[in-house]
């Protein structure tokens, strides 16, 4: 079988570490001397055109984005804003309440209401003083606002609406129904452009480019040489450029990079120059030189390196690999080295082939574990039955002694409808409602014995009741409040027996069966669960410990909190499972 095997895995081709060795100098040599004879023949110029246009793409990626976010946000807090209309019962009330606005809002200069005619119907700017007269309003473009579909978008302005202020804004506008105003009104807000415009003045692009915005038409939003473009001494080529599509273009010397905003209102628009790579190309050439000198070097070490990893590298995983199985002595699947090194190649198969063997080995001694385990759950189980039975007995025999025939009768019965639920025809997990079921029985048995001396009384979540859980697991904890703390008692005992779901966040079971009586000491309360199995007291308690604790592992089982004369809570952790299979041994 190890040779089809072999057979089947093409084999690289064996060679020898002194035959591998020289090869490697060698190539090292010759590699060296032809890459520094094309490290000089390489070509600058197309590297360097290439980073640039990279470079100029993702700067002015980052600028569209940043005038997109400042739209979206302008747009929302417009939203905002018309949607308040109605909420005032006049305009006087809705130019207070935007004057809040505003003084919190410090990149909003004012909160304008316009009708379809563009009578300005509220207008306010926080503190400061609305002019009487306005000569010409900047912020109310009516072909703009009525032929937008949505939002409508000025360029940026000077707003002329206020006295002694004149900031430099961008107008947004929608148009909504109001009841307050009694018809279709425009609402809208003036935004000052300057927190964009400072941006947009500190992107650079390359060393001496920059970027401006326009519209999808060609008309320039903001240019952060501005003052030149309205002088004449500085022209932009808008037209050709708005005719470009998104992406990097290069025209005569200039690369353009246009990038739309999200919506499609703005675009951004960057400008570098060429000429900057043929400046920076005669300092490349002068390193280019230097690191010639060095390439010899380089890339000698760089064939040694490739040779210390064809090497190295093997060597060093099956290390790793030992190592890993000497700490952990639990091997996955490992496969032979695929290498030319005859001497490695051999040493890794052999490695390979012992940690199979050990695995298979470990998998043996598992499952030989899971059966010991097993027998030691159903034994535990055993003990448990004829130690309850024995109590219950005892106690349908005194009944029978002082003549209580019919209560005898209903232990009868009660004791019957327990040890059915009890066999669970051979299953070891039953529903928590058939548990508390076998508990109830239980209960209704010792009553009868224990007449006028305890009470007890369930308080369950009923979603819970269809998860299972180990079976008699309730009833040795009830016997044990009943025998070791209500028994002793002068006063009348209460039990109380509570299902619910774990506080934390795992999502565990909590079974709680919590009495009033005697209670215990924390010496008492640890020596319960460590009671050794040939104890004649307290047994039940720790079988049932350790049955979930086999059957669950170790974080599962029973925790006892307990004070003297107070009374003593036993709580069972149990995962909740719906079917036997998802903890089976």
């Amino acid at each position: 079988m190890n040779h089809r095997a072999k057979s089947k895995t093409r084999r690289l081709p064996a060679v020898r570490l002194s035959t591998l060795t020289v090869l490697a100098v060698t190539a090292a040599v010759a590699s060296a001397a032809t890459v520094c004879i094309a490290v000089f023949a390489s070509v600058y110029s197309r590297a360097l055109l290439r980073d640039a246009r990279t470079n100029a793409e993702q700067t002015v990626q980052q600028a569209a984005l940043a005038a997109g976010n400042y739209l979206d946000g302008a747009k929302s807090r417009l939203d905002r804003i018309s949607a308040m209309l109605d909420g005032y019962a006049s305009a006087q009330e809705l130019e207070n309440g935007m004057a809040a606005v505003i003084r919190v809002e410090r990149d909003m200069s004012a909160v304008m209401i316009y009708d379809t005619e563009g009578r300005l119907l509220s207008c306010t700017g926080g503190d400061r003083k609305r002019k009487q007269t306005v000569y010409r309003n900047l912020s109310f473009d009516p072909a703009l606002f009525a032929a937008a579909d949505d939002y409508a978008v000025s360029a940026p302005h000077v707003q002329t609406l206020f006295e002694n202020d004149y900031p430099w804004v961008v107008t947004i506008a929608v148009r909504r129904e109001s009841t307050l105003f009694g018809g279709t009104v425009y609402a809208a807000i003036d935004f000052r452009f300057s927190e964009l415009a400072r941006y947009i003045d500190n992107v650079g692009v390359g060393l001496q480019g920059y970027c401006y915005v326009a519209d999808p038409t060609g008309h320039i939003v903001y240019h952060p040489q501005q003052q030149l473009l309205f002088s004449g001494l500085k022209t932009e080529p808008s037209a050709a450029v708005a005719a470009m599509g998104e992406g990097v273009h290069t025209e005569r010397g200039v690369i353009y990079t246009v990038k739309d905003t999200a919506d499609g209102v703005w675009r951004v628009i960057g400008v570098s120059r060429t000429q900057e790579l043929y400046t920076e190309r005669t300092t490349q050439i002068v390193i280019s030189l230097a690191v010639s000198l060095l390439c010899c070097i380089a890339v000698s070490a760089a064939v040694l390196l490739l040779y210390s990893r064809i090497v190295t590298d093997p060597v060093w995983e099956l290390t790793q690999a030992m190592k890993a199985f000497e700490q952990n002595a639990a091997p996955a699947d490992t496969a032979a080295a695929r290498t030319g090194v005859t001497e490695l190649r051999e040493l890794s198969a052999s490695f390979a082939h012992m940690t199979e063997q050990i695995r298979r080995l470990l998998e043996q001694v598992r499952r030989e574990e899971t059966a010991l385990r097993k027998t030691e759950l159903k034994a535990l189980q055993a003990q448990i039955n004829p130690h309850f039975l024995y109590n219950t007995l005892d106690s349908i025999q005194w009944m029978c002694e002082q003549g209580s025939t019919d209560d005898a009768v209903q232990m009868v019965g009660a004791l019957a409808r327990l040890f059915r639920i009890s066999i669970s025809r051979g299953h070891e997990l039953i529903p928590i409602r058939d548990e508390l079921m076998h508990a109830r029985s239980y209960l209704t048995i010792q009553s009868y014995r224990y007449r006028q001396q305890f009470t007890y009384r369930f308080t369950v979540d009923e979603a819970l009741e269809d998860y299972l859980c180990n079976k008699i697991t309730l009833q040795p904890l009830i016997e044990n409040a009943i025998y070791h703390g209500i028994d002793r008692m002068v006063d009348e005992g209460q039990i109380l027996i509570r299902v619910e779901t774990a506080p934390d966040d795992v999502g565990d079971i909590l079974l709680t069966v919590e009495d009033n009586g005697v209670g215990m000491t924390p010496e008492q309360c640890r020596k319960i669960l460590q009671k050794e199995r040939s104890d004649s007291t307290g047994i039940g308690v720790k079988n049932v410990n350790d049955r979930l604790k086999i059957y669950f592992g170790e974080k599962y089982g029973l925790t006892i909190r307990s004070e003297p004369d107070v009374g003593t809570t036993v709580t069972v952790r149990i995962p909740k499972i719906t079917k036997e299979a998802d903890y089976a041994l």
